[in-house]
């Protein structure tokens, strides 16, 4: 595979690697955005994705087309490529091997997903191979389930060491092997400390965790607006249509405003499975036509001016029938950079972000009635709009901005030598 890189001179740092379940995907902007805030700062990443994405980042094509895809064939051909590749690495196969056979144990042999991990160990040393080639010194993944399986093994084969971002529904949902994979890399970091202290509970030792937030790459907006009295007010959500993003708590705190003496109008940005749903929903409420516009998926590069349209932003986050939750809503992040004010929920990592009556306002979640309130609050009261936004801008600057985050990501990685001196550390034990 000939990779096609961003140019580094003789004198640049050695390659790192990226790996995530579908890259570019619509959903995971803040994937490739960190990708690409690296590559600006000099570092040259090498793209890896699990899976080719179903729902492809408009603007993204040539990261898409340099991204190398593992999982681009059949089963099958997948799996007797990788016992091809076996035996290739020297005695780091049988590292690989032992961790295999631990983790199958732990698991459970009687177990599906036992035996998918033998899958990914083998989509592992093809991994390890790409890695070696492109003569990477550093592995950073995100998103703790397949990805991180994956890139442990790749990891054990080519002794080149790695890093996780953990977000959600990889560690609530589908946290299997946490312990094993905090040990095994040179850090597991996570985006909130309501994540920390959930990892810690699980078995994560302390020394292997750091927060490292998602950072927001939105220019500040050029002109700070005015809060004022209005006869109508337009609000805005964007998610995924799923049932974890609260939109049918929203829709339903919106019929509970009726009886206000200003008008509302919501703006659904984003697509998704509930779409339809949704719609349903909106009607049976009895909101009038243009109370509620389903406007589908926005260009990411056309957020930041829709936003700046908007007089609040909601995102009415909730657990769904499966106990899946958000993390921290990077769009959230996005609009209170835009000098948006926000209601949201108090749920996960949300209220490091929004901060009940400080940088935003937090309702329960699932919980309509107590939505209105905060959203007629926040509609009632020009002052504390202004406030708020003013507020919620600074704060996400000075912790969420991409900048800073970046900087605290490379402190987790391995050292990154100049192109010539590509030391490669040994991967660590189990």
């Amino acid at each position: 595979m000939a990779f096609e890189s961003v140019p580094s001179g003789a004198a640049g740092p050695a390659p790192i690697a990226y790996l995530g379940p579908e890259l570019p995907a619509l959903s995971a902007t803040f994937v490739y955005e960190e990708l690409l805030g690296l590559e600006r700062r000099g570092i040259p990443v090498l793209p890896f994705s699990v899976r080719r994405p179903e729902h492809p980042a408009p603007g993204q094509e040539s990261l898409r087309r340099r991204t190398r895809v593992l999982y681009d064939r059949p089963a099958p051909a997948l799996a007797l490529g990788g016992l091809w590749l076996l035996f290739s690495f020297g005695g780091r196969t049988f590292r690989a091997l032992g961790w295999l056979l631990h983790d199958m144990i732990s698991v459970g042999l009687h177990r599906p997903a036992s035996w998918k991990l033998a899958f990914q160990c083998l989509a592992g040393a093809r991994l390890a191979r790409e890695l070696s080639q492109g003569g990477c010194v550093h592995l950073h993944v995100h998103f703790a389930h397949t990805p991180a399986q994956i890139a442990m093994y790749a990891s054990a084969f080519s002794g080149i060491p790695f890093t996780v971002t953990a977000h959600a529904n990889d560690i609530f949902e589908r946290g299997l092997l946490l312990p094993e994979k905090a040990r095994r890399a040179r850090k597991l970091l996570t985006i909130s400390h309501f994540n920390v202290a959930y990892l810690r509970t699980v078995g994560v030792a302390d020394e292997k965790l750091a927060v490292v937030r998602c950072g927001v790459a939105f220019t500040p907006r050029p002109d700070v607006p005015v809060a004022a009295a209005k006869a109508r007010y337009r609000i805005g959500t964007l998610c995924r249509l799923v049932e974890k993003k609260g939109v049918g708590d929203l829709l339903r705190a919106l019929a509970l405003l009726s009886d206000a003496a200003w008008q509302v109008e919501l703006i659904v940005a984003g697509d998704g499975p509930l779409r339809g749903d949704l719609e349903r929903l909106a009607a049976q409420l009895g909101l009038a036509e243009g109370a509620v516009t389903f406007i589908g998926a926005l260009d990411h590069a056309d957020v930041a001016q829709w936003m700046h349209s908007l007089d609040a932003f909601v995102i009415a986050a909730k657990r769904d029938a499966n106990g899946d939750m958000d993390g921290i809503p990077v769009a959230l992040m996005e609009a209170m950079s835009q000098y948006v004010p926000v209601v949201s929920t108090r749920l996960s990592g949300i209220p490091e972000l929004v901060m009940h009556e400080r940088t935003g306002l937090l309702a329960a979640p699932s919980d309509p009635a107590d939505l209105a309130r905060e959203l007629r609050r926040l509609l009632n009261d020009p002052a504390l709009r202004g406030r708020l936004a003013e507020a919620g801008a600074r704060h996400v600057e000075s912790e969420f901005g991409q900048q800073s985050n970046l900087n605290r990501l490379l402190e987790h990685f391995t050292p990154l030598p100049m192109n010539g001196d590509c030391r490669i550390e040994q991967a660590p034990s189990p």
